[in-house]
């Protein structure tokens, strides 16, 4: 069975794969398979809203069971910034690198006990006969000093869980404990309900 992710992002799609390919659910991005998503104007107030929202254009588009994550992260002395913002932190078109220099910078007079954060990953599914399925995961941590570690993607560089930044971490480790790796094994679990 074949899921199209709606999401232009390859890590994104690498880290699905691995938490759904036992059940037998090939995902796909929408490039892998040949089709061009329309960009989805992210107007929700919510992760949840805003994956349901690229969720529903992928499905209507393609009438593939569609998938599609939002997530972000949550810093506590920024009010809860950069949040639903995460992907256009720092301005259109800003790198990753630049988005955690932004980041570290507002955070620069913030002592270590008062950089308190947590990444949430809503994740939205709807199946081809129009059943959705929306799960969330948390995962609570903090924000380095500078930078760590050269796996993974985004803000995985200066997010601390447990000893150790997440760009620190094995795919495999990141999914035991990463708010994705949470979302993903709580779809998974709903999907075996739905496809038994």
């Amino acid at each position: 069975m074949k899921f199209i992710m709606a999401t232009n992002n390859a890590h994104k799609v690498v880290e699905l794969s691995r938490i759904l390919l036992p059940l037998g659910i090939d995902v796909v991005s929408a490039k892998d398979a040949g089709i061009t998503l329309d960009d989805v104007e992210e107007t929700g107030t919510t992760f949840a809203e805003n994956a349901f929202l690229k969720a529903n254009a992928a499905f209507k588009k393609t009438g593939m069971p569609a998938v599609a994550d939002d997530s972000g992260l949550c810093v506590d002395a920024l009010d809860g910034r950069p949040g639903i913002y995460s992907a256009r932190y720092g301005g259109e078109g800003a790198t990753d690198s630049e988005k955690n220099a932004k980041l570290l910078d507002e955070l620069r007079n913030v002592d270590d006990e008062n950089r308190t954060a947590h990444f949430t990953s809503a994740i939205c599914c709807i199946l081809e006969d129009g059943t959705r399925i929306d799960v969330e995961g948390i995962c609570n941590g903090k924000i380095a000093f500078e930078p760590h570690g050269k796996g993974g993607f985004g803000y995985d560089p200066i997010f601390i869980c447990g000893d150790k930044c997440y760009a620190e971490l094995s795919g495999e480790e990141k999914d035991a404990i990463s708010h994705r790796g949470v979302s993903l094994r709580k779809l998974k679990a709903e999907l075996e309900k739905h496809l038994n």
